[in-house]
């Protein structure tokens, strides 16, 4: 009955051991669980503020702003454009003989 009381009271010290660690272990993951939700919340709530951000700098009146009072631009009118027309394209030779000739009419 002694030896069966030690076994017992081993099996029980170990049972104990165990279930504090378990316990410990279950903190740990605990607050490690919480750590990494608020990383996600803060990088959540940067992600957010970057696209506020992005849409600030794109907006065409920020962009028109800047391209006047940064860059001295100013918007074009119809009597200040130039056009530019393209060249004709070079006629391909019809004949044999005009395709053997060089530019210029000299043979």
């Amino acid at each position: 009955m002694g030896r069966l009381s030690l076994i017992f009271a081993a099996l029980l010290m170990l049972s104990a051991i165990s279930l504090v660690t378990a316990r410990f272990q279950s903190r740990q993951l605990f607050v490690e669980s919480e750590r990494i939700a608020a990383k996600a919340r803060e990088l959540d709530t940067d992600w957010r503020r970057l696209q506020l951000e992005r849409a600030e700098l794109a907006r065409h009146a920020r962009i028109d702003e800047a391209a006047r009072e940064d860059l001295g631009m100013i918007a074009s009118s119809p009597d200040r454009t130039l056009y530019i027309k393209g060249a004709s394209p070079v006629a391909k030779p019809t004949s044999p003989s005009e395709a053997a000739a060089p530019a210029g009419g000299q043979p």
